[in-house]
């Protein structure tokens, strides 16, 4: 090995930058975005936790040179403020370096190109030992000693970064080796959630696997895409000359998901807490479960999801920070969106309490009417209309008044607030099983019955055809409207 002489200043850098507050999953995160800057498609991690422990990223990418790497591996090696390529993930020049050192005091990253590896190290322990602020560079002696370093030589191009000497990861571990496996799954979430839009190969974008311990990483969609509601377009927001998509979800109701769905999701609890915003820089998440102070997070918005999808040139407005796991909406794309979160809260405030029923549809009859009285508060009655209602004016005097009664006293005893308990909590309610077709056909036919002509039977079909539950079933009207006639 040889030494490259680096600024006196480096080793307090490096020291300080360990503080940075990078979390493992966030680190390894950092560490991809470079794999798949270097047009990567595959990505393997390896955890080792036993004897000297170690965690590799390894690359098919396009590899680096010996000046290549040594730029690379220089902290602040490249300026914010200039222009990146489209598809680069990078920001600051320190995300290998700081990600790395955050959890190891060893980085070593090794790459081939053009048939040809180089290597270069930071070691803290040698830098401290001998007291010379120096990069190690690698000679080809030295690649034989390192692990993964054979599946490199597989590929005719790629980068390998090792990290050893797992000093933050250890701190406070009895059992390291059961500790790495909970590491490791922490780990597979974060990359399943922040990279799902380049695992599932989404258009535009190269698809890129990702393997942990020789087990593929599986996308997390957020949106359940293909089962969501798009209650809107894409807003375009243009920004300095920039294009911000903004693209709303709603997702359906939990009672309408099967178990794995929910579990993606993150759990019932899950779907509260990761309501928001999702930011995306380049198609890579950055930010999500917030409303940026917006509107609250509250149980009826727990369905809202908003796709925001950011170019890297607009880094500087959105405050992104080294870590990439902060960013703020500039003040035009926040007065754009204001709008759009406002309708997404009701829709999604609509779908929980009334479970996707089209409630305040005009050409349909409900059982339930909402009405909004002169102090501005919100009233449920059962609807007088409502054809089985209705049918109480054949009764008497004295039965009427009796039931009439008896409706305003359901209407006046509503649970409300056991109600609002039961439906923000995820329990499925069975009062929406639907009726059965025989059922229905049997009560279809008892309130024909009460008809004393065949004009009044015609114009009661027309009204039950449009009536909840019968508009569910067509079917059950085209015979009887046939006999009618």
């Amino acid at each position: 090995m040889k030494d490259w002489d680096v600024p006196p200043y480096a080793p307090i850098l490096m020291e300080a930058t360990r503080a940075i507050g990078y979390s493992l999953e966030t680190a390894i995160a950092d560490i991809i975005d470079n794999s798949v800057a270097a047009s990567a498609c595959t990505i393997d991690l390896s955890f080792f936790p036993i004897g000297n422990p170690y965690i590799a990223i390894l690359d098919n990418g396009k590899g680096m040179n010996q000046k290549e790497l040594i730029n690379a591996m220089r902290y602040g090696s490249s300026n914010p403020l200039n222009e990146r390529d489209t598809d680069d993930l990078g920001r600051f020049g320190l995300g290998l370096k700081t990600a790395s050192m955050s959890q190891c005091r060893r980085l070593t990253v090794v790459s081939k190109k053009h048939n040809q590896i180089v290597g270069a190290q930071w070691d803290l322990d040698h830098i401290a030992t001998t007291r010379e602020w120096s990069l190690r560079l690698l000679e080809d002696v030295d690649f034989k000693d390192f692990p993964q370093i054979e599946k490199l030589d597989e590929f005719v191009s790629g980068t390998l970064v090792i990290w050893q000497e797992l000093d933050r990861l250890k701190l406070g571990q009895i059992n390291f080796d059961l500790s790495m496996g909970k590491y490791m799954d922490s780990v597979r979430e974060h990359l399943s959630l922040v990279f799902h839009r380049y695992l599932n190969g989404e258009t535009g974008l190269k698809k890129v696997k990702i393997n942990i311990n020789n087990v593929s990483v599986e996308a997390i969609d957020p949106f359940l895409s293909e089962k969501s509601t798009r209650i809107m377009d894409d807003e375009i927001i243009n920004v300095e000359g920039q294009k911000v998509i903004v693209r709303p979800y709603i997702l359906p109701h939990i009672s309408q998901l099967d178990e794995s769905e929910i579990n993606m999701l993150g759990g019932q609890d899950g779907i509260r807490k990761k309501q928001g915003f999702y930011v995306y820089r380049n198609k890579r998440l950055l930010v999500w479960g917030t409303w940026f102070k917006m509107m609250r997070q509250g149980d009826l918005s727990k369905l809202a999801r908003v796709q925001i999808d950011i170019p890297n040139s607009l880094d500087s407005l959105w405050t992104l920070d080294i870590k990439k796991s902060m960013a703020v909406p500039p003040e035009v794309v926040r007065k754009n969106v204001g709008a759009i979160i406002e309708r997404l809260g009701e829709t999604s405030k609509r779908t929980w309490t009334f479970r996707g029923k089209r409630e305040t549809d005009d050409s349909k009859v409900h059982m339930w009417k909402r009405l909004r009285t002169r102090q501005g508060g919100i009233v449920y009655e059962i609807n007088r209309e409502y054809p089985l209602v209705e049918a109480i004016s054949t009764m008497g005097t004295t039965e009427k008044r009796f039931i009439e009664q008896l409706l305003m006293q359901i209407e006046r005893s509503l649970p409300l607030n056991q109600l609002y308990v039961d439906l923000t909590s995820d329990e499925r309610i069975v009062n929406e099983s639907e009726i059965s077709k025989p059922d229905l056909v049997n009560l279809l036919n008892q309130l024909l019955t009460g008809c004393n002509n065949a004009k009044e039977r015609e114009e009661m079909i027309k009204r039950l055809s449009v009536t909840e539950p019968f508009d569910q079933h067509p079917e059950i009207f085209t015979d009887i409207t046939q006999e009618v006639r």
